[in-house]
């Protein structure tokens, strides 16, 4: 099964909005294989959003993830990166359609509630960065035989 990583950015921290945006996914059918709340530090975030350090909203950026602590979270599915990200929404907020999770609770380019994985490759990538090999968990959910047929597994 393919993983993906989501960080809960702090602003859906402070809103309270860690279980709803759980809850989505959850009741989409995907697996939570890891989760931890951790603070974000000035090398992590260099490191993880080192593709935007030329930009002049990187030093803005950093300071927000820092705000609060995150919720990191690892999910598990079929097609699990492009099923995330659909249900997230596009970057900017205020572009989301409603029923995605920007869509419905975000009003920003920047707070935009929820950071996911891109690709495979860097959900890979990011799930490192983020995670040690025995804070991700394999088990099998008593109701995996009711979301998938028996030959996508």
């Amino acid at each position: 099964m393919e993983q993906t990583l989501v960080i809960i950015k702090p602003g859906a921290v402070q809103r309270g909005l860690i279980g709803t945006v759980i809850s989505r996914f959850e009741q989409k059918g995907l697996r939570l294989a890891g989760m931890k709340m951790i603070q974000l530090t000035d090398a992590i975030l260099s490191e993880h959003y080192s593709h935007l350090a030329d930009k002049p909203f990187f030093g803005r950026i950093k300071k927000s993830m820092m705000a609060t602590p995150v919720v990191v979270c690892c999910w598990e599915g079929l097609d699990c990166v492009q099923v995330v990200r659909s249900m997230t929404g596009v970057t900017n907020s205020r572009n989301a359609a409603p029923g995605t999770i920007r869509g419905d609770f975000g009003m920003s380019m920047q707070e935009n509630i929820i950071h996911t994985s891109d690709s495979v490759e860097n959900a890979k990538i990011e799930l490192a960065r983020f995670f040690d090999t025995d804070e991700i968990y394999d088990f099998q959910p008593a109701a995996q035989s009711f979301l998938y047929a028996s030959d996508e597994k």
